[in-house]
């Protein structure tokens, strides 16, 4: 499904706008009828006054109103998959999500910034396949090989450091799980591109990278923090509790290791750059790819879509046409569900 007018979207901050305006005029009301005598006396000088039916008009109103917002939207569903040919390489973005990349000594910490690079890679792709694997203790797979950026970025801005359970920083982990997702026969390019601050808790990163090697995968690595380095916060509710110490109780202070990065990206005659800077991050990998030999292989994607405005908005003007017949005093159907404990 595709949203061809997504700015309309905000729209949907009117309902419940909506919601709270019908539950003021209802306080309203009740306070004027206190004013005026006793509810149960102004009840019985009314008795076909019905507070279901307003709550049913107003949820009748509210549907009318998203459905004619979405009609704006104008969602497109695809109703055919076809096979295209398209040339490019497979790449696996391998993201460190250990509890050290949330030193915030890279704004605006160093795994948004890992996101943000990683982000504006897609963007400058072409015919490209990418898959993503998450990594801290062990490794995760979080997207298979495909050519759809939209959905890659939609399971990139959800990943954080809850997203593996085993903490530490295993390089040699995520090569080996980035090396499953190419096909070992297939003779398009293998590109893995590794961010990370480079504190390796584990041995084996650079055999690892050898034996990736040998399979034609080339590793080119991001250096995300500084030498410098920073303490790691514990938030809750994105305010600083603490600062993460360790066994001694001291403060916690992460460095950037180039050199493990460096190690690893020289194994597959790859290259390190430090991502400090998005824009030359994006030059230096826009040059590797160009270096590159493209292959054309077949992708399946979904092809036709096709408006799906029209229903949205012939049901928004139906809820509204109800609303018109739809009186807010007693009817005998009413009566006879009594909801609201109406006599």
């Amino acid at each position: 499904m595709e949203l061809d007018e997504k700015k309309y979207l905000y729209l949907l901050i009117l309902l419940p706008l909506l919601v709270v305006v019908f539950l003021y005029n209802l306080y309203w009301k009740r306070k004027k009828q206190r004013e005026f005598g006793s509810v149960e006396m102004v009840q019985k000088l009314s008795p076909d006054s019905s507070s279901f039916k307003s709550v049913l008009k107003l949820i009748v109103i509210v549907l009318a109103f998203a459905s004619l917002i979405l009609g704006l939207v104008n969602p497109k569903i695809g109703t055919k998959m076809e096979t295209v040919k398209r040339e490019g390489i497979d790449i696996v973005f391998a993201v460190d999500v250990s509890k050290s990349m949330l030193a915030e000594d890279i704004a605006p910490s160093r795994l948004e910034k890992s996101k943000q690079i990683v982000s504006q890679i897609i963007n400058q792709l072409g015919s490209d396949r990418i898959g993503i694997v998450a990594y801290a203790g062990s490794a995760f797979p979080v997207l298979p090989i495909t050519s759809d950026y939209g959905v890659a970025k939609m399971f990139l801005q959800s990943m954080n450091t809850d997203i593996v359970s085993s903490q530490g920083t295993s390089l040699d982990e995520a090569i080996k799980l980035s090396a499953t997702y190419f096909d070992e026969k297939s003779k398009t390019s293998k590109l893995m591109i590794m961010i990370s601050d480079g504190e390796d808790h584990s041995e084996g990163a650079e055999s690892a990278a050898e034996e990736a090697n040998k399979i034609g995968m080339k590793i080119i690595t991001i250096g995300v923090g500084t030498e410098k380095g920073g303490t790691i916060p514990l938030r809750r509710n994105g305010v600083i509790e603490s600062y993460k110490r360790d066994k001694d109780n001291q403060i916690v202070i992460t460095k950037l290791n180039p050199e493990s990065l460096k190690s690893i990206a020289k194994a597959t005659n790859g290259n390190y750059v430090n991502g400090a800077n998005t824009k030359e991050v994006l030059e230096f990998v826009k040059n590797t790819l160009d270096k590159i030999q493209k292959t054309e292989f077949e992708a399946t994607e979904m092809a036709e879509y096709q408006s799906q405005f029209q229903w949205f908005l012939a049901i928004g003007f139906l809820l509204l046409l109800v609303d018109v017949f739809l009186l807010e005093r007693k009817t005998s159907w009413v009566k006879k569900l009594n909801l609201f404990n109406e006599k």
